[in-house]
């Protein structure tokens, strides 16, 4: 208390000087009218301005919500579109509930855990099991680049086999020659950038840039995009072609992904498991 009372006495008049300055601007304000006008008008201008940034900060923080609600808009606008493509318009019928009629539904999922250093690369979501997640589903990106397929799942969560992993196969085609191949990240590639077909006819001519898709055959619908053809050819010594890609996902920013729920999945199961075994 005593340092107390010795800083005010050393510091009396400086603390005198704030006081009387400080009586004399309200006395100011109060008492004329120009200056109270720019006062108020520049305290309105500071607590505006303070305002706008308080908000700025509030929607930042409230990304997170807003990218988890879009995504759920989003899945539920991608298996409407699927539900238009599969009405088959040839026939003259009428469709009420086009849900009985989607073969493929989507189910937003964030990512909460994701790798692509490694040789077998697996990613973790946040919906498992308790949200309809089984394995072997197809995953997609926000972008309808293809990510992988669901591997292991709990009450919560679920893991994806990615893409890049060497065990990774998926059946796709050449947009513009309807040729076939199986995609794959390659036994020595570690370019989370690009990937290879394999199993491509050699006589089938291959353009630069063109488009690759997934056929249909296995978890994923047709027509999703997976990159372009950055190399045309690569002989293998036989008569197949190991064809280069760049792929359209960026796996190094990956945030949000669908997973695609097949309908008819296990009624195909069922099916073709009464077939013979040639092997």
């Amino acid at each position: 208390m005593r340092n107390l009372w010795i800083f005010i006495n050393r510091y009396n008049a400086f603390f005198l000087f704030v006081i009387f300055f400080t009586i004399g601007i309200i006395l100011t304000v109060k008492n004329n009218a120009y200056q109270r006008s720019v006062t108020l008008n520049s305290t309105n201008e500071v607590v505006g301005h303070a305002y706008e940034k308080l908000n700025v900060f509030k929607r930042y923080m409230n990304l997170g919500t807003v990218n988890d609600s879009l995504a759920l808009e989003n899945a539920k606008l991608n298996t409407a579109l699927l539900a238009l493509k599969n009405i088959d318009s040839a026939k003259n019928t009428v469709v009420k509930d086009t849900a009985t009629h989607v073969q493929y539904t989507y189910l937003a999922a964030r990512v909460i855990k994701n790798s692509i250093t490694l040789r077998n690369n697996i990613i973790t979501i946040n919906k498992g099991a308790l949200d309809g997640i089984e394995s072997g589903m197809a995953v997609i990106s926000a972008g309808r680049g293809v990510v992988g397929i669901i591997r292991d799942v709990s009450p919560h969560l679920a893991t994806i086999e990615s893409l890049l992993n060497k065990d990774a196969k998926i059946s796709v085609s050449i947009k513009s020659t309807k040729a076939l191949g199986s995609l794959v990240w390659g036994d020595r590639n570690s370019d989370y950038r690009t990937a290879f077909i394999k199993d491509v006819p050699n006589h089938f001519k291959v353009k630069l840039k063109d488009t690759v898709i997934t056929s249909g055959f296995g978890s994923f619908p047709p027509g999703i995009q997976v990159g372009t053809i950055s190399n045309r050819g690569i002989s293998t010594g036989d008569n197949f072609l190991t064809i280069q890609i760049n792929l359209f996902n960026d796996f190094s920013t990956l945030q949000y992904v669908y997973v695609i729920k097949d309908k008819f999945s296990e009624e195909e199961k069922a099916l073709e498991s009464k077939l013979p075994n040639e092997q």
